[in-house]
């Protein structure tokens, strides 16, 4: 009877140590769970969350870098128009006269794709506006003819476009044309964002990207442009910078700074398939955003 007491005593210890250790697992488990849960960063929201048509998505925080949405962001892919950012760069740290006139010459006719253009070879204006173009409404020859006038002609702008990309460190980008007609013109989102960041630094940039017309003289006649970006035009928007992009290779491409939901925010969306995909992505993200910062930061 003893030994019977005594084999009962002995695993009414052996149980009661094992809930300890049960008791004290847990404990850790949940101290350790709610560490992670206040110190660990918010992974970003999948695209799927909030159905976004373009192939390539990013949205970061233009202040600390935070990535709020993200989709395929390393891909490299042909960025279009895109590019004119960093022509516009590379014009303005080149510190050459705004002021001065400028011909549009047969040298800046879309060989590689055939685009049109109303600005007619002996067209005279200033770099200033053939900026203003090439950033509000895209103009290629706008772009063409400030590579070609630029010290030691398209051939050094080019190099000067790579040498900017590399300091900025945009290590998957290349550039071989000024315009971004040409497929070979590549990025990431990731890159562009930074690409943004940079570019936003530049007033003139800031001005000529968001501005929604103007109008210049061309041979006797004016000549009317709009910007390509029609978010621009909305009360509902606050956009800092913009820039579209389209060839057939890149879809259709868009990049913003913009203020949304109490926060500056970079958006860069790629590869928009529809006339009106990265516009239809663009106010989906809004949305998303500001609908979520209504109810607090996400875990």
């Amino acid at each position: 009877m003893q030994n019977t007491e005594r084999s009962l005593h002995h695993l009414e210890k052996i149980v009661a140590i094992a809930a300890l250790a049960a008791v004290f697992a847990l404990a850790i488990g949940f101290a350790q769970a709610a560490d992670q849960k206040k110190g660990a960063p918010k992974s970003p929201a999948r695209s799927d969350e909030v159905f976004l048509r373009s192939a390539v998505v990013l949205v970061q925080d233009a202040a600390s870098g935070e990535t709020l949405i993200a989709k395929n962001q390393g891909a490299v892919l042909p960025i279009a128009s895109i590019t004119k950012l960093m022509t516009a760069m590379v014009i303005l740290d080149a510190g050459v006269s705004l002021e001065q006139r400028v011909v549009i010459s047969d040298e800046d006719y879309d060989f590689l794709k055939g685009t049109r253009s109303r600005l007619r070879p002996g067209t005279v204006l200033t770099r200033d506006e053939l900026l203003m173009l090439a950033l509000m409404s895209s103009e290629n020859r706008a772009a063409f003819s400030l590579a070609r006038t630029y010290p030691g002609g398209t051939g050094a702008f080019v190099e000067a476009m790579n040498a900017k990309a590399r300091a900025l460190g945009m290590n998957d980008t290349r550039f071989i044309d000024p315009t971004g007609l040409s497929s070979a013109n590549v990025s990431t989102a990731q890159d562009l964002a930074q690409l943004v960041r940079a570019a936003h630094e530049y007033p003139l940039i800031r001005q000529y990207s968001t501005r929604d017309s103007a109008t210049v003289r061309s041979l006797g006649r004016k000549l009317d442009y709009r910007n390509t970006n029609g978010l621009v035009r909305s009360a509902r928007w606050d956009i800092g910078l913009s820039k579209t992009g389209y060839i057939s290779e890149a879809g259709r491409c868009l990049v913003m700074r913009v203020s949304m939901a109490s926060r500056e925010v970079i958006v860069v969306l790629l590869d928009s398939w529809g006339r009106l995909s990265r516009v239809g992505d663009a106010n989906r993200i809004k949305k998303w955003l500001e609908a979520h910062a209504a109810k607090g930061p996400r875990g």
